[in-house]
């Protein structure tokens, strides 16, 4: 594995915010002066974080009960059991997965992303999401994209402006998928709260040099455009298939404030 990168702890990363919402250790006191702002005025973060995480859970079950063997999960984040392969090859122990991530922190623990089934494979890519090609190129020694694949995008391009190309990389990703490939997204919302706690999140967000792009439903289902989306559509995260378990502690009556939603790709 090549040297791990120069970590900067002098701002807040999203992988490491997120780890701290999780309760993880893998975070420096930027992520966590951030993450303590937002969560004395929004407490229910963390709780939403794991709604995410389990909306993630979810969806890779319900693409290997389709038949999906491969999976590309852009974003992956700290690692935080169970990962994503974990599910895919608890149902398919031939599953392979790559994960990807521009988080050095990621990437010092990659390792242990990176035990899985003898049957099975399982990479990673240490790039930014924007880097397509690179991504596409290094993730072509563990995938086949002949064949389908899983993209996974989830609580990513919400960091991401439509000037940083948030819409471009998710066509150019999906470009180079094989028919009956599947595309899988959350993305944080302002749908679902008052307008000034969103304007507040998203302006605290900014003052922490983290971008956020909270995006209405009508702006998250031009991620899917040229694709089929699958029932039960575009919906918050704790409606997509809740059937199919990963229950949140703390979630009663709380708002994932996030549209999820997964479509193949004809």
């Amino acid at each position: 594995m090549t040297q791990t990168p120069q970590i900067d702890t002098s701002k807040p990363h999203p992988a490491r915010l997120y780890d701290w919402y999780l309760g993880g250790k893998d975070n420096y006191p930027p992520d966590e002066e951030l993450g303590r702002r937002l969560t004395e005025f929004a407490p229910v973060i963390p709780v939403m974080a794991r709604m995410n995480r389990a909306f993630t859970l979810r969806a890779t079950r319900w693409l290997a009960g389709q038949g999906v063997r491969q999976f590309l999960d852009i974003g992956t984040g700290i690692p935080t059991e169970p990962n994503l392969h974990q599910a895919a090859q608890r149902l398919a122990p031939e599953a392979r997965v790559v994960y990807c991530d521009n988080d050095p922190v990621v990437l010092a623990h990659a390792q242990a992303l990176l035990h899985g089934t003898p049957q099975g494979a399982l990479g990673y890519v240490q790039a930014d999401a924007r880097e397509t090609s690179r991504i596409l190129d290094e993730a072509a020694a563990v995938l086949d994209f002949g064949r389908p694949v899983a993209l996974s995008l989830n609580a990513l391009l919400h960091f991401l402006s439509d000037e940083d190309g948030a819409y471009r990389l998710v066509e150019e990703l999906t470009a180079r998928l094989a028919t009956g490939s599947y595309l899988v997204l959350s993305h944080l919302t302002p749908d679902f709260h008052p307008e000034e706690a969103s304007r507040k999140v998203h302006e605290m967000y900014r003052a922490g040099g983290v971008t956020m792009e909270m995006r209405t439903r009508e702006r998250f289902a031009r991620f899917f455009d040229g694709l089929d989306i699958v029932a039960p559509g575009l919906v918050a995260a704790e409606e997509w298939h809740p059937e199919l378990g990963e229950p949140v502690e703390g979630q009663g009556g709380v708002h994932s404030g996030a549209y999820v939603g997964a479509a193949r790709k004809p």
